[in-house]
């Protein structure tokens, strides 16, 4: 199993930035880390993902240019870098585990995930 915990959510105004750190331990390796939000009412959505061999990164399209994902193999963390925040940016964020290789967008194929940090954007 594999135990993830993300800190560093908060609330930020418009144009602000936050780091999201999700910290990950456990017996079992996923080869992808990704992180995903979920606003009220809507559905959980594909934020960016990063290949932990490589560093090979995936971003939706929405945070593309705002948003960076790293990590630190070292430490077992996985990073998300939010610049230029937007009160579209609001939601719950996950970290999230897959086991499979390859770079996948959809939450479904995701094994394992943190309980979530809130980040707040006021305008």
């Amino acid at each position: 199993q594999v135990q993830l915990v993300e800190s560093g959510g908060g609330l930020v105004q418009t144009g602000g930035s936050l780091r999201l750190s999700c910290a990950a331990s456990g017996r079992t390796f996923s080869h992808i880390m990704g992180w995903f939000r979920q606003a009220p009412g809507k559905e959980r959505e594909f934020v960016a993902a990063i290949r932990w061999i490589g560093g090979s990164t995936y971003y939706s399209d929405s945070v593309k240019g705002r948003f960076t994902i790293s990590r630190d193999n070292a430490g077992n963390t996985v990073y998300l870098q939010m610049n230029s925040l937007k009160p579209e940016d609001t939601a719950v964020y996950y970290c999230a585990g897959r086991n499979h290789p390859t770079l996948r967008s959809e939450w479904q194929q995701y094994n394992y995930w943190g309980q979530g940090t809130q980040v707040t954007v006021s305008s």
